[in-house]
């Protein structure tokens, strides 16, 4: 009787599982890496958004650039429903600050629901009109 007869059969298997693993590390992990990427570009367009929000008295009294706290968060607020995402904005000074989260369910590895977030800054700014 030969020993050897089931050897090939259990390194397959150990081989198909490893080849397995690594295409979920490589499929779930551009999934990640997509998911990152998309919570940068919303949160930064966000910011843009909120940073639209200048205060127009201010400037003119004192030329110090400020925005409007609550409007700023409520443009920046409203750009994150209209691309279908949630995410926490602050407005101070001449700065809305965006953070967007994003939860990712892998496809082929078993580790449970991966969060990425990305925290993206506008600066409000003016430019003066050319004569």
């Amino acid at each position: 009787m030969n020993r050897d007869q089931g050897a090939v059969s259990t390194f397959l298997a150990v081989i198909a599982l490893a080849l397995l693993m690594a295409a979920g590390l490589v499929f779930d992990g551009g999934r990640k890496i997509s998911a990152l990427r998309e919570a940068s570009h919303v949160a930064e367009s966000a910011a843009r958004a909120g940073a639209q929000a200048v205060d127009p008295d201010t400037y003119r009294t004192t030329g110090e650039i400020r925005v409007e706290a609550e409007q700023a968060i409520t443009l920046a607020e409203d750009f994150l429903a209209v691309v279908g995402h949630d995410g926490e904005v602050k407005a101070e000074g001449d700065q809305v600050t965006v953070t967007v989260t994003i939860t990712v369910d892998p496809a082929l590895l078993p580790t449970g629901e991966m969060r990425v977030s990305a925290t993206e800054t506008a600066t409000a700014t003016t430019e003066e009109p050319t004569t």
